[in-house]
């Protein structure tokens, strides 16, 4: 039974949009979803990497989204590498289009209505806020969040990547490439998304340059030219992903909610951002049911996302931070000693992609046990 009166103007329909539109749908409450682009989810230039663990707690059926299963990494320096692999699955390559897709139809059951080829305009964000709550599930470069003046996000990445039509020897594996000189901020990669399709990619802080010349670059580097010989991209493109989460992201009294990418809800050590988005959006979902209710406050949104995710968010910024600071040497010297340190072993057995928390938390039981 839906809230009569009641009603919600999701902006954007990626995962997070869709995510919250099916959770608010479900706790009885009419949402409207419009996204800009005229096919649902394209172009994704985001890559599908998603942990396990992290994708069974969103609620989706992603099962028909996956393109590859991903047992472990190779983690490359200039001149040493450590390798993690695990005997049991931990994460998944999906489509990221095929995912939104599924989402969507979600949403829809559950009896949202989704728009898609419909740009918002800030006279139209005025009059939905007006009769109800604007969430805006669009993106680091956020129209909702420019409109409404809830601030900057003070850091972003800009990566660049394309996929190759390439039999993948090792396709359970994702090579990662960390040199600061050449790839400031983030690192380069080769995931294999499918058994025959790879993707080549690299990040680099907004300031440090081009990500596309970077992108070159690295594809001239010979371990990777091997790889690549003369086969051309089927298909490429760059992204903007936040790196900081968005100092506000809620203005109660203006009923504006942000999630997602929008909010800075985003993993600074690696960019990806469904997990903690999605699990921010229903986290607002169920703020918004409890407002409607009377039992909560839109602002309680943001205090309940920080207690429940603020501090992985912070260990996973320090590691981008201590990362950031090394040279090219020091990163070496770093993967040098966690291979002598055993650590390889440990993340092997107890690593976990979104939560270092809980990471920490085995560490220090294990020393204890």
């Amino acid at each position: 039974m839906f809230f009569l009166g009641k009603q919600v103007h999701v902006i954007g329909a990626a995962t997070a949009g869709l995510v919250a539109a099916k959770r608010i749908a479900q706790r009885g409450i009419a949402v409207n979803v419009y996204d800009q682009k005229a096919v649902l989810g394209h172009p994704v230039r985001a890559s599908g990497i998603l942990s396990i663990s992290g994708l069974s707690t969103l609620g989706v059926n992603y099962s028909s989204a996956i393109t590859n299963t991903l047992y472990g990494a190779n983690i490359h320096s200039a001149t040493k590498t450590m390798r993690i692999l695990s005997s049991k699955p931990i994460a998944h390559v999906l489509d990221r289009k095929r995912l939104n897709e599924v989402c969507r139809d979600e949403a829809e059951v559950a009896g949202a209505s989704v728009t898609v080829g419909k740009r918002v305009s800030g006279a139209e964000l005025e009059r939905m806020r007006a009769c109800g709550i604007v969430v805006g599930a669009d993106g680091a470069v956020s129209t909702v969040a420019k409109h409404f003046s809830l601030g900057e996000i003070n850091r972003m990445l800009i990566t660049y990547k394309a996929e190759f039509n390439i039999q993948v020897p090792d396709r359970n594996v994702v090579d990662l490439f960390f040199d600061n000189g050449k790839y400031p901020g983030l690192f380069a990669w080769l995931c294999p998304n499918a058994q025959d399709l790879l993707e080549v990619g690299v990040g680099i802080d907004s300031t440090s340059g081009n990500a596309k010349r970077t992108f070159e670059a690295f594809l001239r580097e010979p371990q990777i030219s091997s790889i690549i010989g003369k086969n051309r991209p089927v298909s490429e493109g760059a992204s903007v992903i936040p790196m900081t989460l968005r100092k506000r992201f809620v203005d109660g009294k203006r009923r504006i909610m942000l999630i997602g990418d929008a909010a800075g809800q985003v993993k600074p050590t690696t960019g990806g951002g469904i997990v903690f988005g999605g699990n921010g959006a229903i986290i607002a979902a169920d703020t918004i049911h409890d407002y409607y209710e009377g039992t909560a406050k839109l602002d309680e949104y943001q205090k309940r996302f920080l207690g429940a995710y603020g501090l992985d968010l912070k260990l996973h910024s320090m590691i981008n931070r201590l990362y950031s600071s090394l040279g090219t040497r020091g990163v070496g010297t770093m993967i040098e000693a966690c291979n002598m340190l055993g650590v390889d072993k440990f993340l092997s057995i107890y690593g976990d992609m979104d939560r270092p928390s809980l990471v920490l938390r085995r560490f220090f039981l294990r020393s204890l046990a």
